[in-house]
């Protein structure tokens, strides 16, 4: 039995997966795989994803070089959800979001709207080319 197998893949093929920074435990981001990308990210050990919008797989960092080595891959109880603990790469502090922030998460709710309260690292127009 192949281990892809064990997943609850949803009507289109796909896992939710979230990547969070090993060293921090900072929820970087989240995204989409499908059979291929997940094997792909266990073959070499960085984060391939399934581009929804592209509709192809996307090597992490493939445009702003911001990839993520993976150092581990877990599957939660009901086996329909991803986590993948992960290295920031490319910069310092890694960036993961195409804001140029580290983290996807920068916005924050208080008192009635969205705040952003992390800071950009690094201006996107100078991130992709």
């Amino acid at each position: 039995m192949n281990w892809l197998d064990d997943i609850r893949w949803d009507d289109q093929g796909l896992v939710p997966v979230i990547a969070q920074e090993a060293s921090t435990g900072d929820v970087l981001m989240f995204a989409w795989m499908n059979r291929d990308a997940l094997a792909r990210t266990a073959d070499i050990g960085e984060a391939v994803y399934w581009s929804r919008s592209r509709q192809r797989l996307w090597h992490k960092g493939e445009e702003s070089g911001h990839t993520q080595k993976v150092q581990s891959i877990r599957l939660d109880c009901d086996n329909d959800v991803v986590l993948l603990s992960v290295e920031q790469l490319g910069h310092t502090p890694g960036i993961a979001c195409h804001t140029g922030r580290h983290s996807c998460f920068f916005q924050k709710y208080e008192q009635g709207q969205w705040v952003s309260v992390d800071p950009v690292l690094k201006n996107p127009e100078h991130i992709y080319k």
